[in-house]
């Protein structure tokens, strides 16, 4: 058999590691005296890997998380060091998600709740989770389009593939009746069955900003922290921190 049509078996097969470098592999093989089965095992092994690492460039792509905001970027320095206990933990494990535990950020502009919360969802999708990543504004206005056309139980049943949904901003937006309810129905839709990670501005003493009344904001509330993690973040802004540094450097 012609090199070519190895390939291109190997190809037709969807093993494009093994195409790709079987040559390779062979050649450092007969270096090393390997027996067939330990050429086999490396090729296998590379395949393996190589899936691996596309299934996880997938699911970032597909989770919309935003780029650079990885839990080793974050600087814990200062005010932010006691918040480093509770982080680290839910970015070591993805057990909470089993018990479809929520995780709920507050704090003021800047100190860097979306960070945290991109930062946890990017190590869930490095242990296999699959997660989105949606401003509560566009979300809320998805699920109101799929209201009007009668399909907001199908996309709540879609969300349901995901073991992780990030919910950024939540307090910014004073919502309409409309909006407030699908909201809710999401908040509902998850309870017991999957987690959220929830950011927002607003504590929830003001969150009757948010929903229509006060009966659907202590709804809402209730089903979130059942089983939650909830991390109050009192810090200066983290945005103010760094324009301080570089202010106070002489210029060059």
């Amino acid at each position: 058999m012609s090199d070519e049509a190895l390939f291109n078996q190997l190809r037709q097969l969807r093993l494009p590691g093994m195409a790709d470098h079987w040559q390779a592999m062979q050649q450092r093989g007969e270096q090393n005296h390997w027996t067939h089965a330990q050429f086999l095992t490396s090729l296998c092994e590379l395949e393996i890997n190589g899936r691996q690492t596309r299934r996880l460039q997938r699911m970032v792509r597909e989770s919309k998380l935003p780029p650079g905001k990885r839990l080793m970027q974050f600087d814990f320095g200062g005010e932010m060091a006691s918040y480093q206990q509770t982080i680290s933990p839910l970015c070591n494990t993805g057990d909470w998600l089993k018990s479809a535990t929520n995780v709920l950020l507050f704090g003021p502009s800047g100190v860097g709740k979306t960070h945290l919360a991109a930062a946890i969802g990017h190590a869930m999708i490095e242990q296999g989770k699959r997660v989105i990543y949606r401003h509560a504004s566009a979300l809320v206005q998805q699920l109101l389009q799929a209201k009007n056309s009668l399909q907001l139980e199908s996309v709540l049943c879609k969300l349901d593939a995901f073991d992780l949904i990030i919910i950024d901003e939540i307090g910014y937006v004073r919502k309409t009746a409309d909006e407030t309810h699908v909201l809710f129905e999401l908040i509902a839709h998850r309870y017991e069955s999957g987690s959220l990670i929830i950011t927002s501005n607003q504590p929830f003493s003001g969150w009757n900003q948010i929903f229509e009344d006060d009966i659907m904001t202590v709804a809402a509330i209730d089903r979130l922290v059942h089983h939650a993690v909830l991390l109050d973040i009192k810090a200066p802004s983290y945005r103010r921190r760094q324009a301080e540094i570089r202010q106070s450097q002489p210029s060059q």
